[in-house]
Formats: structure tokens, C-alpha cells, sequence
């Protein structure tokens, strides 16, 4: 390899919504770094099957990040089969429509050389709750107990299911979650205490005419008929259920943790807290004290680098993909941690810098993942230099 070839700096190129935050957050970094701007790839034109057909393909060399195909009408539309992009339902068609365009991607890329930071099998697993759930647990990840978990599990195809499945696993108190939702879309906070006596919250609404829409704001089902009419519309499209475990909490909310590992290497962490059980911020909660997490996890006898280290095991059991987020949830008395999700797109924590002696101090997600991209580049001229 000549001198010149081997001391170029890595060229990158973006699969994501042009203009969009992410792909904007993403080409800040690369900028900072000294690069030159990634090529972006649209999404749109991946689904229409332009990538394929080599009129928006990939380079030689190139590396290559698969980016959320969130935040567009017209991609949602695409994938979903709605004009609507508030509606719940469709996600397993999404699934479908989405993995099967990552797997293009990957053929096109691998096709003209280039090289993929996301693989295509490790995004078909984080997208599927259920499969993902054994993924972990298989590993001795800690997760929440889960009668769904694995390909083995049978569907669950209603509200009778979602009651047998409670009784039966002794668990009053679950999360039910569309297998291939993200952001909280269509999540049930569930309770039972007896025939009849059911009670639920939800960011998801129903119309008139029986619809799903995602709301901003969570509401409470009191009777089980309103809950059970909730789950027989949502199992259509695939469900998941978790224990529903008790969380720590913070100045009086629950609070759990986002954490951002990139290359193996735990490098950002958010404290989320709510009032109610999801913690989503864009459903309104809102980001606690890390430093007071930490000070706690101590004081019960806990471990800071333990809990940080249950996440990057969780992140090893997708080795093909640089950067995860995954949600840690701490038990209440903070000497526990549990792994909620592991979520392929969960680095978006606009100007949050990297943790103290984790190597990413200074930079945001985004830059964490760039310098972990230059990091690999060295690595691989020097083994290649002559």
C-alpha cells in the first residue's frame, strides 16, 4: 500500500434523513474531526430500491453508518404503509420492510467495498424485543423475566393471552410492548389485582373508529374492558411481555438510566426520572443527576464501574455494530441494575459529553463514535503498512 493510500484519512458516507438532526449531529462530528463530509445516503431512496440499482450506492473504501429511518412522512410511509406517522399500528410490516432494506444496504455496500459500522443481523435482533430479550439472557445479561422471550416463545394474540400469561408466570405488574416498537409507541404499563381490577398507563389513544395513535402524553385505563380492547388491537403486530420491576428513584420520580456504549466501551450516560412509569423524555420526563446516581449506587454498597459494565455486556452480544444505547434500570436501593432494551439508535443526547475516564470526555456521542472509527483506521494501516 503506498504512502499516500495508507495515510488517507477514512472516507464516510451516512444512510439517514438528509437535513435530519441525527444525520446533522452525525456530520458535526465529522467536521470536527477534520474530515470531509460524510455522503449522505437517503433512506428514500434505499426503499425505492435506488441503492440496488447503483444510482445512490456506495464506494469503494467507504464506511458506511446506518442511520434511523425516523422523522420522514414519506420514509415512514414508506415502511409503515401509512400517510399517518402517529399511528401504532403496522410495526411488524415496518420490521419487515425495514431489516430488508438494511440487508440491501449491506449487499450493496459489501458489494463495491465498503465497510459497514452497523450489521445487518445485529439491527434484524435489536428490533425484535423478543428475540433480543433471549439474545441477552442466553449471555447472563440481567434482564427482567419475560414469558416471551426467544423464538421459542408462542404469539400472544390478545388480552386472553396477556391474562394467562400473568397468572401463569406470577406477575401482577408487567410491561407489554409491541415486539418491533421503539420510543415507548404502544408500551402498556399493566396491573392486575384480582378478576376485574385492572389498570394501565399508556402513551397510546384510540379513536372512535378503534385506530392507534402515539400521543405525547401518557393516560391511565381504569376498567378492563378499555385495557383489554388496548391489547387486542395492539397484538396484531407482535407483543412482548416483561416483569415489571420496581425502580430506584430520584427527588420522588423513577428514574433509570440511558447509556451509550461505542466500541465496547460504556462512554455517555443519562439519568431519565418520570412521574410515571415511562420515562421517555419526549412523554415528559426529564434528566436527573448522574453524580447523584453515583453517590447513591455507593452509598448502598453498590458499584458504578459494575452497573456500566452489565451495559457493555450487553452491547457485546452485538459485535458487529459500533454503537448501542442501552436502557439500565436500577433496582429500588440502587445495588441492582437490570437491562431494560439495547436500541441500535439510541446514541441522540444532544450535547452530552462522555464520561470521566471512559475516553470520550469532551465529545458527544457522535464524536465518540468518530474517534472509535479513526481509532480502528490507524489499527488497520498499521497492520497493512509495509
Amino acid at each position: 500500500m503506498s504512502q499516500s493510500v495508507s495515510s488517507a484519512p477514512p472516507r464516510l458516507a451516512v444512510v439517514g434523513i438528509p437535513g435530519n438532526r441525527r444525520v446533522g449531529l452525525f456530520q458535526d462530528a465529522v467536521r470536527a474531526a477534520g474530515l470531509p463530509a460524510a455522503r449522505t445516503v437517503s433512506w428514500a431512496d434505499v426503499l425505492r430500491g435506488d441503492v440496488l440499482r447503483g444510482d445512490a450506492g456506495f464506494l469503494p473504501g467507504e464506511i458506511v453508518r446506518v442511520d434511523s429511518p425516523g422523522e420522514d412522512a414519506e420514509v415512514d410511509r414508506l415502511l409503515r404503509g401509512t400517510d399517518d406517522p402517529t399511528r401504532v399500528e403496522g410495526s411488524a410490516r415496518w420490521y419487515a420492510r425495514f431489516t430488508a432494506a438494511v440487508r440491501d444496504v449491506a449487499r450493496a455496500a459489501r458489494a463495491a467495498g465498503a465497510e459497514l459500522l452497523d450489521d445487518p443481523q445485529d439491527i434484524a435482533v435489536l428490533f425484535d424485543k423478543r428475540i433480543c430479550h433471549g439474545v441477552l439472557n442466553a449471555a447472563g445479561v440481567p434482564v427482567p423475566d419475560s414469558p416471551t422471550s426467544g423464538p421459542g416463545a408462542g404469539p400472544v394474540r390478545g388480552w386472553a393471552d396477556v391474562r394467562a400469561l400473568m397468572s401463569g408466570h406470577r406477575m401482577p405488574r408487567v410491561f407489554v410492548k409491541p415486539a418491533h416498537g421503539s420510543s415507548a409507541s404502544g408500551v402498556v404499563a399493566l396491573e392486575t389485582a384480582g378478576p376485574g381490577r385492572v389498570r394501565a398507563a399508556t402513551s397510546v389513544e384510540r379513536d372512535a373508529e378503534g385506530r392507534l395513535f402515539n400521543s405525547l402524553r401518557v393516560r391511565r385505563c381504569t376498567t378492563e374492558r378499555e385495557v383489554a380492547a388496548l391489547i387486542d388491537a395492539l397484538a396484531p403486530d407482535g407483543l412482548h411481555i416483561e416483569r415489571w420491576l420496581p425502580k430506584a428513584s430520584q427527588r420522588g420520580r423513577v428514574a433509570d438510566l440511558r447509556v451509550v456504549v461505542v466500541a465496547g466501551r460504556a462512554t455517555h450516560a443519562v439519568v431519565r426520572t418520570s412521574r410515571h412509569p415511562m420515562t421517555n423524555l419526549h412523554l415528559g420526563g426529564a434528566r436527573g443527576d448522574l453524580g447523584q446516581v453515583r453517590t447513591s449506587v455507593e452509598a448502598a454498597g453498590g458499584n458504578w464501574g459494575a452497573a456500566l459494565a452489565v451495559c457493555e455486556r450487553a452491547a457485546a452480544c452485538f459485535p458487529g455494530t459500533l454503537c448501542v444505547g442501552v436502557d439500565l434500570l436500577p433496582a429500588t436501593g440502587w445495588r441492582r441494575f437490570t437491562v431494560g432494551e439495547v436500541n441500535a439508535f439510541g446514541d441522540l443526547l444532544p450535547r452530552l459529553t462522555g464520561l470521566s475516564g471512559s475516553g470520550a470526555e469532551g465529545l458527544d456521542t457522535y464524536g465518540a463514535q468518530i474517534a472509535a472509527v479513526l481509532h480502528r483506521s490507524r489499527n488497520d494501516r498499521a497492520t497493512h503498512a509495509p
